[in-house]
């Protein structure tokens, strides 16, 4: 799915700023793009949620030794359900290094809102 207004570069770069805010400079992460059907798909299966959502995050690499370049996981974002493409990126790969707003003193929220605005 093409998404129209993010150019390729600044998905890049709010990955980039995302995963630096947790000390790592070189990984992979994979961002698509996909309509509201295959998001509910995916979060249905995968945490047993009815309905579609703006992003979902899959962690690879979490802990321990990694051979080659780390695999951070995939960003899987559904623009129909996302207000702001950059800020769901920045949500997404914050949750693939490891920060869950359900359980932290709202560290994460104000670190998303912090990066996102270094991307205006």
């Amino acid at each position: 799915m093409e998404v129209i207004g993010e150019a390729p570069a600044r998905v890049e770069e709010a990955v980039a700023y995302a995963a630096a805010s947790a000390g790592i400079r070189e990984g992979h992460v994979a961002v698509e793009f996909v309509d509201a059907a295959r998001i509910a798909e995916l979060n249905e299966q995968w945490r047993g949620k009815t309905g579609p959502t703006d992003v979902l995050s899959f962690p690879v690499d979490e802990e321990g030794p990694v051979f080659g370049t780390r695999e951070l996981g995939d960003v899987v974002i559904c623009p129909e359900y996302t207000e702001d493409l950059l800020e769901a990126v920045v949500h997404g790969v914050l949750h693939l290094t490891g920060m869950d707003h359900e359980s932290d003193e709202g560290e994460m929220l104000a670190l998303q809102a912090e990066i996102r605005s270094w991307l205006s």
